[in-house]
């Protein structure tokens, strides 16, 4: 679980495709912390570090992570919001994060209130439900 706080926003270093998959190559600052299997938010997206040297590690985003997320968007250079899991035996900051993303939302327009940092759109409250189910079975207000 995740307290929904930023820790850092890290590097990407490199981009590997592997058939349907993606490996992350990262660069952070704690990353001589990190054990193998361990999970950590990327962009909310919570991932397995499969490798790890000196000062980078990896974890991979299979195709269906890659299809419901931005992380298929990403490229060398650029900036990827870390979070590693909560502790229970320290403080416990932000709110308990679990979950798992089923698809991206379609967003038709949105605009910016600059007197809130505020951004908006214009879709009905219920269309902003993502989806219940991963097969669907449930109904969907999409």
């Amino acid at each position: 679980m995740f307290s929904g706080i930023v820790e850092e926003a890290a590097q990407v270093v490199k981009l590997e495709k592997e058939k349907d998959n993606l490996h992350i190559t990262m660069r952070c600052s704690f990353t001589g912390e990190l054990k193998i299997d361990q999970s950590i938010s990327h962009n909310g997206v919570c991932l397995t570090v499969v490798k790890k040297d000196k000062d980078t590690y990896t974890v991979t985003a299979i195709k269906e992570t890659l299809e419901k997320t931005n992380l298929g968007l990403l490229k060398p250079g650029d900036k990827v919001n870390l979070e590693r899991s909560t502790r229970l035996d320290g403080r416990l900051d932000g709110h308990m994060v679990q979950g798992i993303s089923i698809r991206l939302p379609f967003v038709p327009m949105l605009k910016k209130r600059a007197e809130a940092g505020i951004i908006a759109s214009n879709m009905n409250p219920p269309r902003m439900i993502i989806s219940l189910s991963k097969k669907d079975r449930y109904p969907s207000t999409e």
